[in-house]
């Protein structure tokens, strides 16, 4: 998977060397001398991932870094951070800084490039994800974006598996200050673990005494109940082959041992944000899904769903010359309710109308307000006289209590109309059928309200 790597560098000499290696790899290089061109580039979406150099005048990466894991814009990208510094302290100042991953020179080509892979990678869904979240603007929801950068990353959920219980312990110790940790030693049953309950990262030992830990992390990351989850692997120092195939394959992060157990938290908080992040965007993109076909008082499908799936619906039913009935229902008198108690009572009304309708309705059945105190209710694979004994439970189920407005101090009587229609041999769409059914209901509305009209019948 080809990238656009930023190169960030007040060094020329590392940036030709680094620009030349990424170049043969087949990714696209943009390169910077300072943080602040560095910050525009990655503003701008120039970036897929960035390689950060610490030691810069004026602002240093540790600074740029934090910068750009702060901005709503620019928290999704990747970053790592490229020095000579090889103090454990260097480390943790990068991670707490937001940094993905921390690289000293001179480095290892190998490990950069399975290190920007997987990073790439991973911001490829993200960015997939960012994409749908920015469209939540426009129907209202707080910005997704701010939202998710804030993210602490403490508290997390996190699955060890581990079969030395000595080394079990000692992580666990060092984990549980700021996260909530569980340790599994049995492989299989962490896998089914990790698919049940409600992680949000596993901790993998390569060194397992009897299961392959590469194929757990393949595992987590192969089905589709785990592969959301962040995998940490924890291998040993002469074991790069293995923890480098492990990136290839998936897994998020690695340490190797002797673990230092400040960079093991900064590590776990990283992958904590990072997932928190990732969810936030996808509650975002459900939420703007649901806003663009739900209604936001009732909870009903809104019209724009409703045509579009009746449509579908009356093709479906025209193909395999199957029944196809509809209901439209109209509250008796809602102008009386709204004048007399207020718009607030009005829309308790409507709400606990809406939901004595769909529980009088099937899982299959399309429930949908087409506007004001209408209801349409359609009802797949149900012919004519099916339908009116659906409505006439409608109509009883309305009538049979008294509804409760201004939160419960008073008591109103309630009733619908509701006309029926099913669709026919002659009909060219839905429309005819709509027409029918809405026929019906001034007919039910002319006769006294609080009753069904069946099209045909009428």
């Amino acid at each position: 998977m080809s990238a656009r790597v930023l190169v960030v560098d007040d060094v020329a000499t590392n940036v030709k060397l680094l620009e030349a290696k990424l170049s043969a790899e087949y990714f696209d290089v943009v390169t910077a001398t300072n943080g602040i061109d560095a910050l525009a580039i990655c503003e701008r979406g120039e970036a897929d991932i960035v390689l950060l150099d610490v030691m810069m005048p004026v602002m240093n990466g540790f600074e740029v870094c934090r910068r750009l894991k702060t901005g709503p814009t620019t928290a999704h990208i990747p970053v790592v951070m490229v020095t000579a510094l090889d103090q454990p302290s260097d480390r943790l100042k990068g991670l707490d800084a937001g940094a993905d991953d921390f690289l000293t020179k001179p480095l290892d080509d190998t490990a950069l490039f399975a290190r920007v892979r997987s990073l790439v990678r991973l911001k490829a869904v993200t960015d997939e994800l960012r994409q749908r979240a920015l469209a939540s603007r426009r129907l209202g929801i707080a910005d997704p974006l701010a939202a998710a950068a804030a993210e602490t990353g403490l508290n997390g959920r996190i699955l060890l598996i581990e079969d030395r219980p000595l080394i079990a312990e000692r992580l666990t110790q060092a984990l549980s200050t700021f996260h909530s940790i569980e340790v599994e030693s049995d492989a299989p049953t962490a896998l089914a673990r990790a698919a049940e309950g409600d992680f949000e990262i596993v901790l993998v030992s390569l060194d397992l005494q009897s299961y392959d830990g590469l194929r757990l992390c393949s595992q987590l990351r192969s089905l589709e109940s785990t592969r959301n989850l962040s995998v940490l692997m924890l291998g040993e120092a002469d074991d790069r082959r293995r923890v480098l195939r492990g990136l290839e394959i998936g897994a998020h992060d690695f340490l190797v041992r002797p673990i230092d157990r400040n960079e093991l938290l900064a590590r776990a908080r990283t992958l904590v944000r990072r997932k928190r992040f990732a969810e936030r965007l996808r509650d975002s993109v459900q939420s703007s899904m649901e806003m663009a076909v739900m209604d936001q008082l009732t909870g009903l499908y809104n019209r724009r769903y409703l045509d579009g799936r009746l449509a579908v619906l009356f093709d479906e039913s025209a193909l395999r010359a199957r029944s196809l009935s509809l209901l439209i229902l109209d509250v008796d008198h809602f102008k009386v309710v709204n004048d007399s108690w207020g718009h607030d009572a009005g829309d308790e009304v409507l709400r606990e109308f809406s939901d004595r309708v769909r529980a009088c309705t099937r899982g299959i059945d399309l429930v949908a307000r087409m506007g004001g105190e209408e209801i349409v209710v359609v009802l797949p694979d149900t012919a004519l006289e099916a339908a009116r004994a659906v409505a006439e439970r409608i109509r009883e189920r309305v009538e049979g209590e008294l509804f409760q407005i201004q939160d419960g101090a008073r008591s109103i009587a309630v009733t619908v109309s509701i006309g029926v229609a099913s669709r026919r041999a002659g009909d060219s769409g839905p429309a005819e059928m709509m027409k029918r059914a809405d026929e019906a209901v001034y007919l039910a509305k002319a006769g006294g309200r609080n009753r069904v009209i069946v099209a045909n019948a009428a």
